[in-house]
């Protein structure tokens, strides 16, 4: 059986991760809805585990004045612009997380992707566009350092 030896870049991320989680627990006070709270801590989840797997974040909640709606995370992963969408749950129920990313949702991303487009440059807002949703599950994690399950859908919908 051969190990898999981490690299310092990923030792580094995960030292960040468990980092933030532990202040994360530390910072829990009644000062929000615990829905977004629970949203908060999936996005951050999802930043550190897209960071290990080559992505590099740019923009996170992103808005535009214009439109209703919020980009959660905006990533490049190699060449390809990411418009990622994250959905947490405390619990796995029957239905999976990323089904709560259904028509409406997914027009309303296309809309936002599109003015988030026309503001970079001519050559960047040519690059290939990815719809991704990762969804998290924080069932296990009930100690302060514990990892949530997350799965990435790449690809989930396109621009149609």
């Amino acid at each position: 059986m051969q190990t898999r030896v981490a690299s310092p870049r990923q030792l580094w991320l995960a030292a960040q991760a468990s980092i933030l989680r532990r202040l994360a627990v530390l910072s829990r006070a009644p000062r929000s809805a615990e829905h977004l709270e629970t949203g908060a801590t999936g996005e951050r989840e999802a930043l550190f585990h897209l960071r290990t797997l080559g992505y590099t974040i740019v923009a996170r909640r992103w808005r535009t004045p214009k439109l209703r709606g919020v980009i959660d995370l905006i990533a490049w992963h190699g060449a390809t612009l990411c418009i990622v969408e994250v959905k947490t749950r405390t619990t796995r129920d029957a239905h999976p997380a990323e089904m709560a990313v259904d028509h409406h949702k997914q027009q309303t991303l296309r809309q936002l992707a599109r003015a988030y487009l026309r503001r970079l440059p001519p050559l960047a807002s040519e690059a290939t566009v990815r719809f991704d949703v990762v969804s998290i599950y924080l069932e296990s994690s009930q100690k302060s350092d514990a990892r949530p399950y997350i799965e990435l859908n790449q690809g989930a919908f396109g621009w149609a």
